[in-house]
């Protein structure tokens, strides 16, 4: 990577590095998906080989698996962990509430599941995520197989009667064919533009037979960190509903990418 990396680049890390100091030995953390928390499991395998850090990690998705292995992360399933003391992903957008919209990377449903398992999920972000209200980023739903078609009309049916700005669903594509989750699904996009009442679209996405999960978080994230390249952080603490502003020290003269590059 070169000697100047991207400034989206540089907050993604700064926010993963303030996450990790949340991580204490004997933890078991449920790892995200996506390019910030991959930082995150970068900056963990790290701590783990330099300080010697014990942790064992539930991954969302088989791509953070492999890499919590890559970086000399313990890896283990929820059915083994059982509970988790900390879960650290990223998020596709965030509003002032600490609401999310997440499954940009397809790993909605177990980065759903391992979140809710844990005692705390801390969400790692940089500002281009925020929104005043949720609803620009589109909205994955995954669904079944099975009678996808029906499933999307009824989900087309359902949004005439919610507050919504558009109502696009569209089947998400891996190249020329249907994107596949790791569970073997699809997943329906919503290109809503704005969520006027998220619970209640939430609620009904779920009732919909056919849907398995749909990727608003509400009520999930207990504190969300917001990277700057200059190293600058915001931390919102949801439970205190306090906003600290930090300044993360950057290693190696500010280039951070030289070894972590991947």
């Amino acid at each position: 990577m070169s000697a100047k990396p991207d400034p989206i680049d540089m907050a993604k890390y700064v926010s993963a590095l303030r996450a990790l100091d949340y991580v204490q030995d004997g933890m078991r953390i449920g790892l995200g998906t996506g390019s910030t928390a991959a930082w995150m499991v970068r900056g963990l395998g790290e701590r783990v080989r330099r300080d010697g850090l014990r942790v064992t990690g539930v991954p969302t998705s088989s791509r953070t698996a492999s890499l919590a292995r890559e970086c000399g992360i313990q890896v283990i399933t929820l059915e083994d962990a059982k509970w988790l003391d900390l879960t650290i992903d990223g998020a596709d957008e965030f509003d002032p509430g600490l609401g999310l919209i997440k499954g940009g990377g397809g790993a909605l449903l177990q980065e759903k599941i391992v979140a809710t398992a844990s005692d705390m999920m801390v969400v790692i972000t940089d500002s281009s995520k925020a929104v005043d209200t949720l609803g620009a980023f589109p909205l994955p739903v995954e669904v079944i197989p099975f009678g996808w078609q029906t499933t999307k009309a009824l989900i087309e049916e359902s949004l005439i009667g919610m507050d919504v700005a558009g109502r696009q669903v569209t089947l998400r594509l891996n190249r020329d064919a249907p994107y596949r989750t790791d569970e073997g699904n699809l997943i329906l996009d919503l290109h809503l533009r704005r969520i006027g009442n998220a619970r209640q679209l939430s609620l009904m996405l779920n009732q919909i037979p056919g849907v398995v999960e749909n990727g608003l978080f509400l009520d999930i994230c207990d504190v969300l960190i917001t990277g700057e390249a200059d190293g600058g952080v915001e931390v919102h603490d949801g439970a205190s509903g306090t906003v600290t502003h930090e300044r993360m020290e950057m290693r190696n003269g500010g280039n951070i990418f030289t070894n972590d590059a991947g």
